[in-house]
C-alpha cells in the first residue's frame, strides 16, 4: 500500500479532467457532425482508419492476438470497444441531443457496471452504491421517459434506446476486459487493428460514405477529433488518473460528463434545456459520484 504523492495527485486530477473534456467534446462533435455534412459510417471510418495508423506501431510491438477468451468475450474485446460502441453513440447522436447522450451513455454507466459485476462476477455492491444507482436511474428516466411522453411526435426514443444500449454493452466491455488483464494500450492495440479489419470493409461496401463534398479541413477536423483524440488521447489520459489517483476518484470525474454535455449543447449547438433534463442530469451526476465508491476509500491509494 503506498500513498499518492502531491505530483501525483495533480497529474492525475488534470489527466482525468482531460479525458472527460474530451469525452464531452466527442459528444458534441459527433452531435454536429451527423447533423450536418458527415453520415454516422463517415464518422466511423475517419476513426478507426486515423487511430489505426496511428497504434500501427504498438501494435508491431505488442501483437494483436487474443487468447483465452470465449466467444463473448473475443467479441468485446476485438470489435465492440472499437467499433460497436462508436457506432451506436454516433447513430444515437443522429436522433437525440448531446446533451441527453451525456446523461444517458457515460451517465448510465455505473448502473450497468455494477448490475453485470453482480451478474457476471458475483459483486455484491454497498447500501452506498445502490443509492447511487438509484439517482442514475431515477435521473435517466426524467431525462428520457418524461421527454417522450411529452413530445411523442420526436424520435428522440431511438437515440435514447441507443444511448442506453451502448451504455450497456460497454459495462460488459469492462468487465470482460478487466478479466483479460490487457493492459490499457495492449487492449487499444488488439481492438483497433480487429475493429478497423472487420468493420471497415462492411462499411464501405454498405455504408453511405463520400467525402468528395467534403473539404480537407473538414475530414482532417474530423479525423482528429475522433481518431486521434478520442480514441487515442482519452484513453491514456484516462489511464494516466487511475493509475495516479485510483480508479473511484476517476470514475467520480465521470459525473462532470453529463454536466459539461448540457452546458456545451446549450452554448453550442443550441440545444434546449428543459426543466426535466436539467434535473436529471443533475440526479445523475450526483449518482455517479455516489456510485463510484468514491466515499468508501481510505486515505491510502492501493
Amino acid at each position: 500500500m503506498s500513498v499518492i504523492s502531491a505530483s501525483g495527485k495533480k497529474l492525475g486530477y488534470v489527466a482525468a479532467l482531460g479525458a472527460i473534456a474530451i469525452w464531452a467534446v466527442f459528444l458534441l462533435g459527433t452531435r454536429f457532425a451527423v447533423n450536418g455534412s458527415f453520415t454516422v459510417e463517415e464518422v466511423l471510418v475517419l476513426r478507426l482508419i486515423t487511430a489505426f495508423c496511428v497504434t500501427i506501431p504498438i501494435m508491431i510491438k505488442l501483437g494483436i492476438s487474443i487468447r483465452g477468451q470465449g466467444i463473448v468475450g473475443t467479441l468485446m474485446l476485438t470489435i465492440g470497444g472499437s467499433a460497436v460502441f462508436p457506432y451506436i453513440i454516433a447513430e444515437g447522436l443522429y436522433y437525440a441531443s448531446a446533451s441527453d447522450a451525456g446523461a444517458l451513455a457515460p451517465g448510465t454507466l455505473p448502473f450497468w457496471a455494477v448490475l453485470f459485476s453482480f451478474i457476471i462476477l458475483g459483486e455484491k455492491p454497498s447500501k452506498l452504491k445502490l443509492c447511487g444507482l438509484a439517482f442514475i436511474l431515477i435521473g435517466a428516466l426524467s431525462v428520457g421517459l418524461w421527454q417522450n411522453l411529452t413530445f411523442q411526435n420526436t424520435q428522440e426514443w431511438k437515440g435514447h434506446l441507443l444511448f442506453v444500449l451502448a451504455a450497456c454493452l460497454w459495462s460488459i466491455f469492462s468487465i470482460y476486459y478487466r478479466k483479460s488483464g490487457l493492459t490499457p494500450v495492449h487492449g487499444l492495440a488488439i481492438g483497433l487493428f480487429w475493429g478497423a479489419a472487420v468493420a471497415l470493409p462492411p462499411l464501405f461496401i454498405f455504408g453511405e460514405i463520400n467525402f468528395s463534398n467534403k473539404t480537407i479541413a473538414e475530414i482532417m477536423s474530423m479525423a482528429l477529433l475522433q481518431g486521434i483524440l478520442i480514441a487515442v488521447v482519452a484513453l491514456v489520459l484516462y489511464s494516466i488518473a487511475v493509475r495516479e489517483i485510483g480508479a473511484a476518484q476517476t470514475a467520480a470525474f465521470g459525473a462532470l460528463t453529463p454536466i459539461l454535455s448540457l452546458i456545451g449543447g446549450f452554448m453550442l449547438l443550441n440545444e434546449a434545456v428543459l426543466f426535466n433534463k436539467f434535473f436529471g442530469i443533475i440526479l445523475v451526476t450526483f449518482g455517479v459520484v455516489m456510485a463510484s465508491g468514491i466515499f468508501e476509500r481510505d486515505s491510502n491509494y492501493t
